[in-house]
């Protein structure tokens, strides 16, 4: 497998994450959801990567195991990742609120690695 590479994760919210999350957070549409990272398809071919390939996302804080989504350049660039905001993103965000409340999830350095498919999205290694 190709070596880890680090890239900028950016946490958000999506409209399918809202939808789902009404839905229950405990439902398969939010966690699947939750446990997808969107990756530009260049940086996803290099890494030897598809859609749904499994990849560990680390960072100082926490690494979290999640499913692989391709996005093109024009609406991903490269060496940014987007996943939306679920129990696997916390994982990989530190405690300091900077005072608002909410954990930094914006502009995160975050390793890429690809692992093999038997890993479990939302989880890492530790569990």
């Amino acid at each position: 497998m190709p070596m880890a590479e680090m890239m900028t994760l950016i946490g958000g919210r999506s409209s399918r994450q809202g939808t789902a999350l009404c839905a229950g957070k405990l439902e398969a549409e939010y966690l699947d959801v939750s446990t997808t990272v969107e990756m530009n398809v260049e940086d996803m071919a290099r890494l030897g990567l598809q859609n749904e390939s499994k990849v560990r996302l680390r960072t100082p804080s926490g690494e979290t195991i999640l499913r692989c989504k391709g996005r093109e350049t024009k609406d991903l660039p490269k060496g940014l990742l987007f996943m939306a905001y679920g129990p696997a993103s916390s994982q990989l965000m530190a405690g300091d609120t900077a005072g608002t409340g909410m954990p930094l999830s914006k502009n995160l350095s975050v390793e890429v690695e690809a692992v093999g498919p038997d890993q479990v999205p939302g989880g890492s290694r530790d569990e």
